[in-house]
């Protein structure tokens, strides 16, 4: 009797030491970002001689006179907007534009620029994509040379990391785009 208590024993023991299940690392994954998808509509700014088509998942928020952020709260990012009449001073305005960009070359990988031109309008201006962990990873000027110039400039309220950000820079992007291929003069 004591050898069939014994084999019932170990065979219970061997049993339930036998049921654990071995650690299995899981495997790579990508961060699985949804953004809504992208509306337009036309806005004006009271103040200033344009309008452009916005993303209507995003706010404004006035600043300065003609000053205002385009907010993106979910992605904890901005767009910023700065419209100067041009009053003989085009050099020193494309000048500060583009200073705006290549201070960024300290943390730059690569910085690419498009040429934008929509003579029909009167609009042409600069794209710019900077690559790497800069301050600003997209901005662009635009101007009709004789007497309006605006300059858009995307920041987020994180630390830039690149790869982290990505995903939130390209959406944003693709709404600047939207807003310069849109942008209109009122003054003219």
């Amino acid at each position: 009797m004591k050898i069939v208590k014994f084999i019932y024993a170990t065979t219970l023991v061997l049993l339930i030491s036998s049921c654990k299940n071995d650690a299995i690392p899981k495997p790579d994954a990508f961060l699985s970002l949804e953004y809504p998808t992208a509306t337009y509509a036309s806005y004006t700014h009271p103040n200033c001689n344009f309008k452009f088509n916005k993303n209507t998942n995003a706010t404004i928020k006035p600043e300065e006179a003609c000053s205002f952020k385009i907010d993106y709260p979910k992605m904890k990012a901005s767009i910023y907007m700065n419209y100067r009449p041009v009053n003989n001073n085009l050099m020193l305005l494309l000048k500060d534009a583009q200073k705006l960009t290549y201070n960024h070359t300290i943390k730059a990988d690569d910085i690419q620029e498009s040429v934008f031109e929509h003579p029909e309008k009167k609009v042409y201006g600069m794209f710019y994509r900077v690559i790497g962990d800069a301050a600003t990873n997209v901005q662009f000027y635009a101007t009709d040379s004789t007497k309006n110039f605006v300059v858009g400039t995307l920041y987020f309220y994180a630390k830039p990391n690149f790869d982290s950000i990505y995903p939130a820079t390209k959406y944003i992007e693709d709404d600047m785009k939207k807003i310069m291929e849109t942008l209109e003069w009122t003054n003219n």
